[in-house]
């Protein structure tokens, strides 16, 4: 992820991949990169299209993280939006909010839509030239440059962990919970607690100098390495 990034400052959208948040948060936490990571509280899958009131909150809440139309045609550097992806509901759902939101403010899409990726998380399967990829049938990956849709596929078994099986600190973040007080007062049920434990470890095990050398090491096999950027990141990973 880190390799295939662009250079660009990584959002966690939802909470499925709070792992990989918290593993690279530890491990990035006495470098450069230290602020390069987020995380989007957002899910919008299978429901239908928003209602005003919803629309007006949603923009709200991207605004207190920093996501804006004004503010992304005036970024330097890409902003990759990251999630576990099996249709790309997510994902459609973020660009159609994010290109309504364009429109609105009538901010420039063409420069735009070169800061913006779409990084899915995929389950590793077999490669064929008949394989069905999660960007191929949304219309709206064509608006974006090639290079603004990437994918990193995990091991089934772990993908399904973290998606399907993994207990997490927070409940879904659905359009019913926008603008629920209640999101801001954590929990402290068992399943909440073990969540905790478990992030904590994660988190304490990527600032070992063991995790950090082997993200070097992972990201220096990259075909991406030959980038400035990602050769001083590795460096200072092993250092």
């Amino acid at each position: 992820m880190l390799a295939r990034c662009g250079d660009g400052d990584l959002h966690f959208v939802g909470r499925s991949a709070d792992s990989v948040y918290d593993l690279l948060s530890g491990a990035l936490s006495a470098t450069s990169w230290r602020d390069r990571l987020h995380l989007l509280p957002y899910s919008h899958r299978f429901e239908s299209d928003l209602r005003p009131w919803e629309v007006q909150q949603l923009r709200a809440n991207l605004s207190a993280l920093g996501v804006t139309p004004h503010g992304l045609a005036r970024r330097k550097r890409p902003i990759v939006f990251t999630d576990l992806v099996h249709g790309g509901w997510t994902f459609t759902h973020l660009y159609d909010d994010l290109r309504g939101w364009v429109d609105d403010e009538r901010e420039d899409w063409h420069v735009i839509r070169l800061k913006l990726r779409f990084l899915g998380i995929t389950a590793r399967g077999k490669t064929s030239p008949n394989t069905w990829r999660w960007w191929q049938d949304p219309s709206w990956t064509a608006d974006l440059p090639r290079r603004a849709i990437i994918n990193v596929s995990l091991v089934p078994w772990l993908w399904h962990y973290f998606g399907d099986r993994q207990h997490k600190l927070t409940p879904s973040f659905r359009r019913t919970r926008w603008a629920d007080d209640s999101v801001a007062r954590p929990a402290r049920d068992e399943h909440t607690l073990t969540a905790l434990t478990e992030a904590v470890a994660i988190v304490t095990r990527g600032r070992t100098p063991e995790v950090r050398t082997a993200l070097a090491q992972r990201i220096s096999a990259e075909r991406t390495f030959s980038q400035p950027w990602l050769r001083t990141l590795a460096l200072e990973l092993r250092h």
